[in-house]
């Protein structure tokens, strides 16, 4: 092996390039670097075991590769560096931040504890078993409606409403205090009209 040989591979290690093309059903993708255009290579992923993550590169993004033994039929896609076209979402010292195409972010920053999701049209969580969220304070708002699609609802404490609408019939069981009108009259305050002593029902109320 020559001096050329040498310096060839040494320079080859390691590269700056750019995403040509990518085939996200063979998980593969082309590097432009210099004046040299890769094979379809892999790109390096998190995780990708009995746990696997997928984040596939986009075109233009621009990467570095790293060649085993110098060789450009070994490269993969080590990772990705910002650049012009894409500069990073965010200049905190210690913020995490994630900005999709589409606008959507999610960011937390540790120094104020605070996770923010925004720029998201729709949100779904499944489980099997049941969803638990423990909180001093949950406040949610909805321009619509809030829909409770379950056979029964349990609330353990105090519920507030400003007003409620009741169709399918019900009980109540309990003491009450307050005061209460059904269609105009208050079950606890109101007068009989045409009441005659003796067994007589009365007429009506008013």
């Amino acid at each position: 092996m020559n001096l050329n040989e040498l310096y060839r591979l040494i320079c080859n290690l390691a590269r700056i390039g750019t995403v040509l093309e990518v085939d996200t059903e063979k998980y593969l993708a082309r590097v432009e670097t210099g004046e040299n255009k890769t094979d379809w290579i892999r790109w390096a992923v998190p995780r990708a075991g009995e746990a696997v993550t997928w984040w596939a590169p986009t075109e233009g993004e621009q990467v570095y590769i790293l060649c085993p033994c110098g060789e450009m039929e070994t490269a993969f896609i080590a990772g990705s560096l910002y650049s012009e076209d894409a500069p990073p979402p965010d200049a905190g010292a210690t913020t995490c931040v994630i900005l999709h195409p589409d606008g959507a972010r999610i960011s937390y920053d540790p120094e104020a504890s605070a996770l923010v999701v925004s720029g998201v049209k729709t949100a779904s969580v499944t489980a099997s078993e049941s969803i638990t969220a423990t909180v001093p304070v949950v406040t949610v708002k909805a321009d619509t409606r809030v829909t409770l699609d379950t056979p029964e609802v349990v609330c353990t404490n105090n519920l507030k409403t400003s007003t409620f609408e009741v169709t399918g019939g019900g009980k109540l069981n309990g003491a009450f205090t307050g005061v209460m009108t059904i269609n105009g009259v208050k079950p606890d305050d109101h007068d009989h009209g045409n009441v005659q002593s003796g067994g007589s029902w009365t007429k009506g109320i008013k």
